[in-house]
């Protein structure tokens, strides 16, 4: 890291301090009476041609104490909360013109103009009462799922960290104020706009603003009051993306106060993002319109032709293209979307992305990192390894070897972590507090550290480097404290503490420290190095000529559940890599831990990714991986036709996450950075919870296949009915107004039903399937016309029986062909199992669903036969038990054949498995 990239701090950190809190050590004040534009105030909008020291006094904060909590609460009431409303919320009466313009509620007018061109009223007034129920149905479904996936964001709000009342505290972006000190590291999303303070190699993305592709340096120096937005360097904006560094500033602006909240087009711009899974059944849908119409046009002239009446045949031909167009497809798509993703996030998975949900189900590969996902993220300070001995380190421990203090002091004043009093009050990288509560227990304070060593200087992490530093004024001179992966940190060391005196190291000295790095390694610890110098001036370059001190092992175990779930993924025909930037020994054993890494898998380091591009099957774990190797591993997976589930946290993971099928951030320790260029977030960064995923996503697929398969079906056999009837000389055997009832109560509720299926118990033992699988292929459109065909023929036998056997009246016949084919109809839905599955025992018998709608539609089915002016509307009358008998028998012949079809394909399949 080059100097001149690292902000100078010129005063003294007492003097810095004073100046910068601009009030000589007194209590911050309330804003003074000015001028409110939004979430701003007037004398705050050239805060980045203001000293820093000027602002906060203006702001009336403290750098090192914040603001009070009443102060807050006070401004927060007065400014309201930092809001900017990124999606508009969906209007009820949008939704409603939204199910109003199809071509099922034109067809429906076109239906009750005609009824009442031809003087019907009764059976107008039926169409649009069916109209009415079919629009609201669609209206009320939508709605509902709108208002479920508006609610799936509130569950990813932003954080930030903020000095209030002199603690460090995490916040709900919303509550910051104007006023409140937040701190920044890479990978945060700015969550308002900030005036910088305090700036350490830091720079942000800010092309959402100001188009500018290359991250723009910060420093917290003034700039000119006129420069332009891309000029102001001592700003950060909201919206705009911390790409490296750290630093420290005070919020000037807040909310629609903001200059991303001034450009209000933007904000009611956005749209509603379709899903390449809507799309395209979508598209299925609308080609089903023309060729139903064509259709529909053909069998009214061919009615004519036979002698049929144009008034019937009219309505026949139009109630016809109602039935054969699967209105509830969309409707049922958007229902069983929104409840998968709202399922997904009850177990911890926030899908950012609708086009995430159809990928899930065909992924083959999960490159996964290891700290966090695999383990617990629960860091423990086990080992520490010093040029004098080893000393390992117990829960409690307080007695500390030789040479340990001046390592844990380095470890304690190079860091970046807060520790609170009591447990779960820290904040900051869970390596970091470990380190923190490592120097506690040996009696070392950060605080008390920083007293008498004040930190003047502090050069972030860089992925680069692989380091960090912290300059310290100490005595007449400075102490560099630098940690970070011992390969990196033994390179930049020229001398080691052998505990009386500094030494020189040369390299058989760090031959012998690597070989240690890997024997800690070997018990499964993540290792550190740590060294410092003492230098004259603040300025030198930290990565030079270095003292080094020794090692730091910390445990992290690997998570219970871990196991299992890598196991279910070798199941499911989906492969787990680690990817890592951990060491290559710490990550061969927890892989092994965890059953991802078998004995004869092979583990390869960074720096050799790019050869792994014909050997990639036999890596169970890429180690010391950087940014750039992470996004070839991906690209290399996706060469070979895989389907890539890649997790990450930090802003250089960005690029990879972006290129994945699937990119998957940590809700936890992940930063912003990786959150905008993921599809999904893991709220708990648990590996468990991808896999958990990925079944949902498969449940989701199978569902939507399984009621538009149904739907279809059901549709087509009304197309059959009513088309065979045309062509032939038999009369009509179900009435229009019938089919739009019919199509109605059969082509919603049980498709609902379906919709809300579990899926199979086995859904993890098969393969992932093709992504360029269509919802429905040529399988599952052969099932569907042999399904319809068997309907359609059980409709037609009952017509027959009941004319020319049981010599019943017109309407005793159409009657019984209803009803038969509306129990044929709800009776489908037992042939939507899945093949193989058990025909007593299944994803559908198990679904209560399917119970309560199948009951729902037989009352509202059987209901109308009864009442005798609803029957009088729909042309049916009371059957009798003879009827009864033929409807029942009817309706369960195309069961029990399709059933008994699919038991012998399962056992022919079987045997030529066997």
């Amino acid at each position: 890291m080059a100097s001149d990239q690292v902000h100078q701090v010129q005063q003294p950190v007492r003097e810095r301090t004073a100046a910068l809190d601009g009030s000589q050590g007194i209590e911050p004040a309330g804003l003074d009476s000015h001028t409110v534009f939004g979430n701003t105030l007037a004398w705050t909008e050239d805060s980045h041609a203001l000293a820093a020291g000027t602002v906060l006094r203006r702001l009336g904060t403290s750098l090192h104490g914040g603001l009070p909590d009443a102060e807050a609460r006070g401004r927060l009431a007065r400014f309201g909360p930092n809001l900017i409303a990124t999606k508009e919320r969906a209007r009820a009466h949008v939704l409603l013109v939204h199910q109003l313009a199809s071509p099922i509620v034109y067809l429906l007018a076109a239906a009750g103009a005609l009824s009442l061109y031809f003087g019907d009223w009764q059976e107008a007034t039926a169409v649009v009462a069916v109209l009415v129920v079919n629009t609201g149905l669609g209206f009320f479904t939508e709605l509902r799922a709108v208002r479920s996936v508006e609610g799936l964001r509130a569950l990813g709000t932003r954080s930030a960290r903020v000095r209030r009342d002199g603690h460090v505290r995490v916040l709900a972006a919303e509550e910051l104020v104007p006023g409140d000190v937040v701190l920044i590291e890479g990978g945060d999303a700015v969550p308002a706009d900030i005036r910088l303070v305090e700036a350490s190699n830091l720079g942000a993305g800010e092309s959402a603003l100001t188009g500018e592709s290359v991250p723009a340096e910060k420093s917290a120096d003034p700039v000119a009051a006129d420069a332009h937005l891309a000029e102001r360097s001592s700003m950060l904006f909201r919206g705009t993306l911390v790409t490296r560094g750290s630093g420290t500033g005070v919020v000037v602006a807040t909310g629609s106060g903001t200059e991303l909240g001034g450009i209000s087009h933007l904000v009611e711009q956005a749209e509603p993002e379709r899903s390449p899974l809507e799309r395209r059944l979508e598209r299925l849908s609308g080609q089903m319109v023309w060729v139903v119409l064509t259709m529909t046009v053909l069998l009214a002239g061919l009615g004519v032709a036979t002698g049929k009446d144009l008034r019937l045949m009219t309505e026949a031909s139009i109630a016809l293209a109602v039935a054969a167009i699967p209105e509830g497809l969309p409707i049922v798509a958007t229902l069983t979307l929104a409840r998968g993703m709202w399922r997904m996030a009850r177990r911890n998975a926030l899908i950012e992305r609708l086009s995430a949900v159809e990928t899930l189900g065909a992924t083959t590969v999960i490159l996964t990192d290891k700290t966090g996902t695999l383990t617990e993220n629960r860091m423990t300070v086990r080992r520490l390894s010093m040029p004098s001995g080893e000393q390992a380190l117990a829960e409690g421990f307080s007695d500390t070897a030789s040479g340990s203090e001046r390592l844990l002091r380095v470890a304690v004043l190079c860091n970046d972590a807060f520790l609170g009093q009591g447990p779960g009050q820290g904040s900051g990288d869970p390596m970091e507090q470990a380190l923190l509560r490592a120097g506690r227990t040996a009696g070392l304070e950060r605080a008390s550290l920083l007293r008498d060593q004040p930190l003047v200087r502090k050069h972030a992490f860089d992925a680069g480097t692989r380091m960090m530093a912290t300059v310290h004024a100490s005595g007449r001179g400075y102490l560099i404290a630098v940690k970070g992966a011992p390969e990196a940190v033994l390179a930049a060391s020229w001398h080691v503490d052998d505990g009386e005196r500094d030494r020189p190291l040369d390299e058989v000295g760090r031959d012998l420290w690597r070989r240690r790095v890997e024997e800690l390694g070997t018990l499964g610890l993540r290792v550190i190095a740590c060294a410092d110098r003492r230098v004259d001036k603040a300025g030198i370059h930290p990565f030079e000529e270095l003292t080094f001190l020794g090692l730091i092992g910390l445990e992290d175990p690997a998570r219970e559940d871990v196991p299992e779930a890598v196991a279910a993924c070798r199941d499911a025909g989906i492969r787990v890599v680690m990817v890592t930037g951990d060491h290559a020994v710490t990550a061969r054993s927890i892989a092994h831990a965890v059953g991802i890494a078998r004995p004869d898998d092979r583990v390869m380091e960074g720096g050799t990714v790019d050869e792994a591009a014909d050997g990639l099957q036999g890596v169970a774990v890429f180690a010391r991986v950087s940014p750039a190797e992470k996004l070839s591993l991906v690209r290399a997976y996706q060469e070979r036709g895989d389907v890539v589930a890649m997790t990450g946290d930090g802003v250089n993971d960005a690029p990879a996450l972006k290129q994945a099928d699937i990119g998957v951030a940590m809700g936890r320790r992940g930063t912003d950075v990786a959150r905008e260029a993921a599809a999904m977030v893991l709220l708990d960064d648990a590996f468990p919870t991808i896999v958990g995923a990925i079944r949902e996503g498969r449940v989701i697929f199978d569902n939507i296949r399984r009621f538009a398969a149904y739907l279809l079906a059901c549709n087509l056999s009304e197309v059959m009915v009513v088309g065979l009837a045309v062509l032939s000389a038999l009369p009509l055997p179900i009435l229009p107004l019938q089919i739009l009832y019919l199509n109605l109560v059969t082509d919603v509720f049980p498709a609902f039903a379906l919709a809300m299926g579990e899926g199979r118990d086995d859904i993890l033992q098969r393969p992932p399937r093709d992504p360029r699988e269509p919802i429905l292929g040529r399988p599952q459109w052969v099932r569907i016309a042999l399904h319809a065909a068997a309907m359609t023929a059980a409709t037609f036998a009952a017509l027959l029986v009941g004319e020319f056997w049981l010599t019943l009246d017109r309407a005793s016949v159409v009657t019984v062909t209803f009803l038969t084919l509306a129990f044929a109809q709800l009776w489908q839905v037992f042939n939507m199992r899945a093949s193989g599955s058990q025909p007593f025992r299944n994803e559908v018998t198990r679904n209560p669903w399917v119970w309560a709608a199948l009951l729902l539609c037989t009352v509202l089915l059987v209901g109308p036969a009864y009442a005798p002016s609803v029957g009088a509307v729909l042309g049916l009358v009371s059957p009798d038990l003879g009827m009864w008998v033929l409807i029942l028998t009817a309706s369960l012949t195309p069961l029990l054949l399709v059933q008994l079809g699919t038991m012998v394909a399962g056992m022919r399949k079987h045997d030529g498995q066997a």
